[in-house]
C-alpha cells in the first residue's frame, strides 16, 4: 500500500514538473507593424523581456517606418508576405493616434484586409492603442474610441496601452510616460506599454489552453 501511495505521489510530482516545464518552454511569435511609436525604445524587445516573467518566450519581427500608417505597409506588400510565409501567432498593428475620421477609416478598413489575411493563416490580429501628443491631448477620447471600435468591428484583440496611459495621467497629473517631444514615449512609457501588451497576450494564451 505504501509503495502504491509513493508511486502515485511520484507520478503527480512528475506531471506537475512537466506542466511547469511546458509553461517555461511556451513560445509565441509576433509580427509588429507600425511606425516610430513601435520602434522607439525597441518596444518589441521590451515585450520579449517582460514576457520572460511569465515563462513565455517571444520571437518577433518588426516592420516599422517613420510616419507610416497600416495602409502604407499594406501598399508595400512586405507584411503580407511575412504573415503568409512565417505564420505568426500574433500580428500587432499600430499607427498614429487616429482620432480623426481619416485615421479611423484606416484603422477599420485597412484593418479588415489584415484580418482576412490573418484568418487564413490562423493568426490573431491585435490593435496596439497608442495616444495623442500632449498638444492634442483633447483628442484622447477619440483615440480610445476609434481603436476600440476598430478592434470590435474586425474581431481583433485590443491592446489598450493608450487607455492605461490616460488613466495614469488623470489619476496623478504626471506625464512622465511622454518623452521630451511630448509625443514619443519615454523609456518608462515604453516599458508600461510592453507590460500592457504582454499581460494581454498572456491572458489570451491562457484562454487558448
Amino acid at each position: 500500500m505504501r509503495r502504491i501511495t509513493f508511486l502515485i505521489l511520484l507520478f503527480a510530482a512528475t506531471l506537475s514538473f512537466g506542466q511547469k516545464n511546458n509553461d517555461q518552454k511556451k513560445t509565441v511569435s509576433i509580427l509588429f507593424i507600425g511606425n516610430s511609436l513601435t520602434y522607439y525604445n525597441n518596444l518589441p524587445e521590451l515585450v520579449k523581456q517582460t514576457a520572460r516573467e511569465y515563462n513565455v518566450r517571444v520571437k518577433y519581427e518588426m516592420v516599422a517606418k517613420p510616419n507610416y500608417a497600416i495602409v502604407d505597409h499594406w501598399a508595400e506588400g512586405k507584411v503580407q508576405k511575412l504573415i503568409t510565409k512565417k505564420k505568426f501567432d500574433y500580428v500587432i498593428l499600430q499607427q498614429g493616434p487616429s482620432s480623426q475620421y481619416e485615421g479611423r477609416q484606416m484603422l477599420i478598413e485597412s484593418g479588415k484586409d489584415y484580418k482576412q489575411l490573418c484568418d487564413k493563416t490562423n493568426t490573431k490580429l491585435c490593435y496596439y492603442m497608442v495616444w495623442p501628443s500632449r498638444t492634442y491631448y483633447h483628442t484622447y477620447d477619440g483615440v480610445i474610441k476609434n481603436h476600440r471600435d476598430a478592434a470590435k468591428l474586425n474581431d481583433a484583440i485590443l491592446l489598450p496601452v493608450g487607455e492605461v496611459w490616460k488613466a495614469y495621467f488623470d489619476r496623478t497629473d504626471n506625464f512622465q510616460y511622454y518623452g521630451p517631444d511630448g509625443f514619443h514615449p519615454s523609456l518608462l512609457g515604453s516599458k508600461v506599454a510592453a507590460r500592457v501588451i504582454t499581460e494581454k497576450l498572456v491572458n489570451e494564451l491562457k484562454k487558448s489552453n
